[in-house]
């Protein structure tokens, strides 16, 4: 949303052009508005986007620790230091050692920092600091005079990465071996989160065991901000070709619900679609969502884009024509 300058949306009752300008504190966004309709309020037919200078220089760590909890502190402190890193990837050490970043008895931070103008080896140098800080070891390290490029192709990164680009035909196996496979996210505040993650893996393994017989859970962060992080889980459980979308909806459901429970998002970046309806609607404040079905009202009177997403039409509302 950040890189959205300005759109150019189409709606059944016309075309709405928003001005290109830096910034404007008159009234709210009409372009985030547009951004997070899923498509119900009309179709984006131009943008105008923030581009960034080609990288130039790079720095890049791999850390682990011993904890993941631990390590979950150091990055915390990451984010509310003003550091900015291009990439703080951390794994759990389930996730670590299926990647082939970690030996599975520690959490993996993959960190890098990049810039089209100057050297970044002093925000990596600090940052490194605070994981040490915080019981982190480091595993590899390079700076702008050590061809970070490519030592991100090799070890515990390339690993990552390599694992990461095959995945989807990973996916695509084990669901023709009957095996349920899904990842889900969320987001929410540090003060919650020891207490939510432990809460949510133990709900999922309790679930994975009483319906599939058991199975794994694993996460990482890929999304971090100051206030907090959006963990991203991965989910792996024994199940047979006939079952496999029933026990897949068993256990998705227990995660949405742990989520929706806990005061979490039910989605930071996969969208709500029609999967997670049930929970966006517990999520939003009926206000809320009366004052986002007047907005669609407006712009597509007959309720023709992207019908059952987000909202139902209100009864007392008329369809036109």
């Amino acid at each position: 949303d950040d890189m959205v300058e300005t759109l150019r949306v189409v709606t059944p009752s016309g075309t709405v052009q928003n001005r290109r300008l830096p910034g404007s504190g008159a009234g709210p966004d009409p372009d985030r508005y547009f951004i997070g309709s899923e498509g119900t309020l009309g179709i984006i037919t131009e943008a105008w986007m923030k581009l960034q200078g080609r990288v130039a220089f790079r720095a890049n760590a791999s850390i682990a620790f011993d904890t993941f909890y631990g390590g979950a502190e150091a990055i915390r402190q990451i984010t509310q230091a003003g550091l900015y890193p291009a990439n703080c990837r951390y794994l759990d050490e389930q996730d670590a050692r299926f990647y082939g970043a970690g030996d599975g008895k520690h959490s993996m931070l993959m960190l890098g920092f990049e810039s089209a103008d100057h050297s970044v080896d002093a925000w990596l140098e600090r940052a490194v600091e605070i994981c040490q800080d915080h019981g982190g070891k480091v595993q590899s390290k390079a700076g702008s005079k050590d061809n970070a490029l490519e030592s991100s192709r090799s070890g515990a990164q390339g690993n990552w990465r390599d694992q990461f680009r095959y995945l989807p035909r990973l996916m695509h196996t084990r669901a023709a071996m009957g095996i349920v496979s899904f990842t889900f996210e969320t987001a929410y505040t540090w003060d919650k989160f020891e207490a939510v993650d432990t809460e949510i893996l133990k709900r999922m393994r309790q679930a994975q065991k009483d319906i599939m017989g058991g199975g794994v859970v694993c996460r990482r962060f890929s999304f971090l901000y100051p206030d907090g992080p959006a963990p991203y889980y991965s989910v792996v459980a024994p199940s047979t070709l006939d079952r496999s979308l029933e026990d897949y909806q068993a256990l998705s459901d227990v995660a949405s619900d742990a989520i929706s429970e806990l005061g979490a998002t039910i989605t930071h970046h996969h969208a709500v679609g029609r999967s997670f309806r049930p929970w966006f609607d517990k999520e939003v404040d009926p206000i809320v969502r009366n004052m986002m079905a007047a907005a669609k009202n407006e712009v597509d009177p007959n309720w023709i884009m992207n019908p059952g997403l987000l909202l139902d039409r209100p009864a007392h509302f008329k369809i036109v024509g």
